[in-house]
């Protein structure tokens, strides 16, 4: 290959080594000549402080940063791979450049802990990590306002899937909070399952393989909060849809929406469970171990709603995918026509049948849309037959472009919700996950236009890093080292060059007219592209492939950056065309499914259109070329994945697979390139805090400038100087081997710097304890003499308090003694005087005892004399009226004996209690009647009492309804345990009636749901009944409008029936215009309730009882016409609702059960 291009290197001001772990893959040997002590700072009794921050160089496993790697080749950089993978650390560093090793296995490196510890870090202050790359990004983006974007590149399975969703959380963890900011970045991390269900699938290399390129632009205000985001799709594999290679699936929305959905949406969608009922669906590894994909679905469905989907595009969504499936189990059979032409005909069209319900479709245009193709040319047009292949062909090119359709509206709907909605100046940072260089066995259409994308983006790399370097080496003074690279534009321009080159000639060769056939094509390509140094043919002109047996004769093979891939021409030709025939794109036009018909633009008659659609190939070449724009225009972060085995294994590396990855993914160029002229830099500031305790001078502090600081540092290590140079704000270094050396002597610096922290460690603890010693036995001695005349003290005060005692006891027994001695006086002198007072008492006592005597004497003489001389007046009359009195005493006490056991046995207050105690006494029994009505009488004035007014009138309404009903309808029964509610419906409180509510101003009586009888026909239809004071209204149950109006003085009579019904007829007073269409017919449960609401209405209004008419028969007046209403008994199709039916224009038949 040729080698082109000069310039410098400089990779982002690099600076302290890159990676945390342990031990180095290097060996290197300390300088001899190096004077690293510094005996003036080791004085006794005085501590060394010292600050190491932390390095990459800090336990290292090999090398954290391949720049670094000594001696650097293939071998040292695969076995330096592997020895950091043994050790689980699966990032390196390519100066600014992450190496990713999928580990196949969880590693506990991406916990929150893990995000807070490289927040706001140096780059290469910690170990390797895809979280450095993504804080370095954000932070330049947010501090410096330079637009970032992060390159993710690897073949499928090297996990760029996940490494783009770690830069994307981190992103999301280190950024603001607040509602609307974290609605944002939920948006933007939940898009991320709805892509993958919708473009990832399970193929041999990765579970999880992403079969279309993403690109995703991320907002960020001035703060760094994000705003939204633009997400750009490229190149999905939809040949996959109709077709997966062995052991390899479809797409997982499909496996998840059968395995997730619920039997209700399947049989919605028409779809069965089991996967082998479509064709589509490859059966060899439908399932995968450790995929769940019915919890899968239930979070693809929670995404899809965090995101912004409406539900009933969700619904569309799945039908288009059901459509899919669908499509592959349509079967073509052939048949001949009597001009000798073949034709197809569908096998089984019930799934034509299917799919037609599901989009809307009429099913006679897709059928002749699988039959027939009509060819347009000017005002002519050509309608032929498919045959079967045709038909086949034409089935899957339409599976194939409907899902296609399908994803590029998901993405572009998702890109409708996650916008950002505030137009203000915005920073974006881009990440790039797209497939890497591909070589299989058999490379066709799609590899070659994904090796070409990685030509570009290899190409871009190269510029972009050299470009950088120099700029790095000319801010910093140092003269610019001429880089001898391969310069990949030769395999580019052979690619898109617009008129030699392949894709232009592919083009070309689609649209040429005549025969146009793969074998033509590349024919084409060995009559333009023979001499080409990078394209090889066995059928060129040049002689160097004729008798090469490696290169079949319908190939054609190119030599990529990343090494010869040979690709078979086979299919290049119709993928590049990507032909759907055009009545396929009008009857997806005509569907009535709203989905569909956006997705088929060009099959509107009004917009149609004879140009030729752009060539896959060429929409391919500007997507790349509008990216490679895009990418130009941003700092760029690279992240390059690597696959270590092919059996998804974790613990192991394959050696080979990994050389044939680092070599086709360019990292030993990339090595070569960072490392050209100097292969570490490191700002003046952190290389002297990190190795001034080298140099007695530096250390502990240095006072002056961190430049004059190295200098004197490397000058007095006696290191060479041409093995560093100056810039203006970094030491440049020129050959790893020399920082090693500064590692070694560091590393045995801080050695015996831990020494003498230990030896003034333990002196400062000795001291301590003797100290502390002293200090205690100071105390001791204090306590013990404290405690001795304490303890005198103590004494000396419980033999003064004991004196104290005895003579206060003495004072106070003495006082005590002239106090009782006091009272004792007192208490003589007062009980003298309460005996002689006493005994003056008692004398009067007795005095006035035998006074009171002597009078109660007198009296009883008295009144003995009285009653003698009554006796003897009495004694005459006594015997002739003697029978009566007896007789009159008696009879009062057997009264008084009744009432007193009546008053026990009474029965309780309940008006409904018919009870009532036997008699007693036959002569009673007029009593015992009467005294039963009166007590009745009284409890049911006493239950009155306790009436409210409201109450009241419910009873006398109730009262009302039995003097109407009882013993004449047979309904009456029902109704008289149901309370009479009268506004049913609520009027009032309910928002839906609020315009009816406002019509009407009077008080509502009653508001109940009832079903109008049409005149015409007898059939019901639900309306609104309200009655007020004045009027009965009738309005529309749903929308609440006003039907009817009638004053209730127009009403002169209402007719019902015998039986157990509910219909109703309510008679108008003719000539009124109430009545121009006649009499009313209702039905209602509550029929004795809005009678009787009806009747004491009109009374109260007019003080008039109208007639209720209660007959099996009864006329009523329609228009002109008096129409009987009949009643009879009969079975019911609609429970117990009586069925009315118009027999002629004077009957009308109503059946009862």
């Amino acid at each position: 290959g040729s080698r082109a291009g000069a310039g410098t290197v400089t990779p982002k001001p690099a600076p302290q080594p890159l990676s945390s772990h342990c031990g180095s893959a290097v060996s290197t040997k300390g300088r001899k000549s190096a004077r690293i002590y510094n005996t003036r700072s080791q004085r006794s009794g005085k501590m060394i402080k010292s600050e190491v921050k932390t390095s990459l160089l800090d336990n290292m496993i090999g090398v954290g940063d391949s720049v670094l790697l000594d001696p650097l080749s293939e071998d040292t950089f695969l076995e330096n791979l592997q020895k950091r993978f043994d050790h689980g650390e699966i990032y390196t560093y390519i100066g600014n450049v992450v190496i990713s090793v999928n580990p196949y296995r969880h590693l506990p490196i991406y916990a929150p802990e893990k995000v807070e510890e490289y927040r706001n870090r140096n780059f290469y202050e910690l170990s390797p990590h895809i979280y450095a790359l993504a804080d370095e990004a954000y932070r330049s983006l947010r501090d410096q306002d330079k637009d970032q974007c992060i390159l993710i590149t690897g073949e499928s399975g090297a996990g760029k899937t996940e490494a783009s969703k770690l830069v994307m959380s981190y992103v999301a963890a280190v950024c603001g909070k607040g509602a609307e900011v974290n609605q944002v970045k939920e948006q933007l991390l939940q898009s991320n399952p709805v892509l993958e269900a919708f473009g990832n699938a399970k193929t041999m290399r990765n579970d999880n393989s992403s079969r279309f390129g993403k690109y995703m632009d991320i907002e960020f205000d001035f703060k760094g909060d994000p705003l939204g985001g633009v997400i750009s799709n490229y190149l999905l594999e939809k040949s996959r849809v109709v077709k997966q290679p062995r052991g390899e699936r479809n797409f997982h929305v499909f496996y998840q929406l059968l395995s997730g959905g619920s039997e209700a949406l399947l049989k919605q969608l028409k779809l069965e469970r089991e996967f082998n009922q479509y064709n589509y669906l490859g059966l060899d590894s439908a399932k995968v171990n450790g995929v769940d994909d019915a919890a899968n679905f239930r979070t693809v469905k929670n995404a899809m709603q965090i995101v912004g989907f409406m539900d009933d595009e969700v619904e569309l969504v799945l039908e288009v995918v059901a459509a899919v499936l669908k499509l592959g189990n349509i079967e073509f059979k052939p048949e001949s026509r009597m001009n000798g032409l073949d034709e197809s005909r569908i096998q089984d069209k019930n799934e034509l049948k299917e799919i037609c319900e599901l989009l809307g479709q009429d099913q006679a245009v897709l059928e002749r849309a699988f039959s027939f193709r009509t060819v347009e040319a000017k005002q002519e047009k050509v309608s032929t037959t498919l045959n079967v292949a045709q038909a086949y062909y034409a089935r899957d090119a339409l599976a194939k472009n409907l899902y296609n359709r399908l994803f590029t509206w998901l993405v572009n709907r998702i890109n409708e919700s996650i916008k950002a909605q505030i137009k203000v100046r915005k920073k974006v940072m881009g990440v790039l996950d797209i497939y890497g260089f591909e070589i299989f066995e058999n490379n066709s259409f799609e590899q070659f236009i994904i090796n070409y994308c990685n030509e570009k983006l290899q190409q871009i790399f190269i510029e972009l890093t050299l470009k950088e370097e120099q700029e790095e080496y000319i801010k910093e003074g140092i003269e610019w080292t001429h880089i001898e690279y391969f310069n990949n534009a030769i395999i580019c321009e052979l690619i898109e060059n617009n008129t030699n080159g392949i894709l232009a000639m592919l083009d070309e060769e689609c649209l040429r007219p005549g025969t146009v056939t793969d074998e033509t094509f590349l024919e084409k390509l060995n009559q333009i592209c023979a001499v080409h140094e990078r394209f090889e043919s066995r059928m060129s002109k040049s002689s160097r492939f004729l008798n090469d047996t490696t290169l079949p004769h319908n190939c054609f093979r190119i030599q990529h950056y990343a090494g010869k891939v040979m690709y078979h021409v086979e299919g290049f030709v119709d993928k590049n065309n990507d032909l759907l025939y055009r009545d396929l794109s009008q009857a997806m036009w005509k569907t009535n499914h709203m989905l569909v018909k956006a997705l088929f633009p060009e099959g509107n008659p009004a917009k149609m259109s004879l140009k030729r659609p752009p060539t896959a190939g060429s929409q391919f070449k500007a997507s790349v070329a509008t990216l490679m724009k895009n990418l130009q225009t941003k700092n760029p972060n690279y992240i390059r994945c690597i696959k270590p085995n092919d059996q998804k294994a974790p613990h192991v590396f394959t050696e080979a697979l990994v050389c044939h990855q680092v070599r086709y993914l360019g990292l030993m160029e990339n090595v070569r390139v960072r490392r050209a002229g100097y292969a570490f830099k490191q700002p003046y500031e952190p290389c002297l805090e990190r190795y001034k305790m080298l140099c007695s001078q530096t250390w502990p502090h240095w006072r002056q400038g961190a430049r004059n600081g190295v200098q004197v540092l490397l000058t007095e290590l006696e290191i060479p100087p041409e093995e560093f140079s100056y810039g203006r704000s970094k030491i440049f270094i020129r050959n790893p081997r020399t920082l090693f050396e500064l590692e070694d002597l560091r590393k045995r610096r801080l050695e015996d710097l831990a020494t003498l922290i230990q030896k003034i460690y333990r002196g400062w603890k000795c001291r301590t304890h003797f100290q502390l010693m002293k200090k205690s036995q100071i105390t001791i001695s204090a306590w013990t003499k404290r405690h001795f005349q304490r303890k005198k003290y103590l004494h000396l005060k419980s033999v003064t308090l004991l004196i104290q005692s005895y003579i206060r006891g003495w004072k106070a027994r003495k006082l005590l003694r002239e106090l009782k001695h006091q009272k004792r006086c007192e208490e003589s002198a007062t009980t003298i005087a309460a005996y002689w007072r006493g005994f003056q008492a008692r004398r009067e006592l007795r005095r006035l005892k035998e006074e009171a005597r002597r009078k109660h004497a007198v009296a009883v003489i008295w009144a003995y004399w009285l009653g003698l001389k009554v006796r003897r007046e009495y004694r005459k009359f006594f015997r002739a009226n003697a029978g009566r009195k007896i007789y009159e005493f008696t009879i009062q006490r057997i009264i008084q004996k009744y009432f007193l056991e009546l008053k026990k046995k009474l029965p309780s207050m309940s008006p409904t209690e018919t009870t009532w105690p036997a008699r007693s006494y036959l002569f009673l029994d007029n009593t015992h009647t009467e005294l039963k009505r009166i007590f009745h009488l009284w409890r049911c004035k006493k239950y009155r009492d306790q009436f409210t007014a409201q109450k009241r009138a419910i009873f006398e309404e109730k009262l009302e309804a039995s003097e109407l009903f009882k013993d004449k309808k047979a309904l009456y029964a029902n109704s008289v345990c149901q309370p009479f509610q009268g506004d049913y419906l609520e009027i009032s409180k309910n928002p839906k009636y609020q315009k009816l509510t406002a019509a009407v101003e009077e008080k509502i009586l009653l508001a109940d749901v009832v079903n109008k009888i049409n005149r015409a026909n007898g059939k019901g239809a639900p309306r609104i009944f309200l009655l007020t004071q004045s009027k009965f209204i009738i309005a529309d149950q749903k929308s609440g409008q006003i039907k009817s109006t009638i004053p209730v003085m127009d009403i002169t009579s209402v007719s019902v029936s015998k039986q157990t019904d509910g219909l109703f007829a309510v008679h108008l007073k003719e000539g009124t215009a109430s009545a121009a269409k006649g009499d009313f017919l209702f039905t209602s449960d509550r029929l004795i309730e809005i009678i009787t609401k009806i009747y004491r209405t009109i009374f109260f209004k007019t003080n008039q009882k109208i007639n209720v008419e209660i007959d099996n028969e009864f006329l009523v007046q329609f228009n002109q016409d008096k129409v009987c209403v009949k009643f009879i008994q009969g079975a019911q199709k609609n429970g117990n609702l009586p069925a009315c039916k118009r027999k002629n224009n004077r009957l009308l038949e109503v059946t009862v059960p």
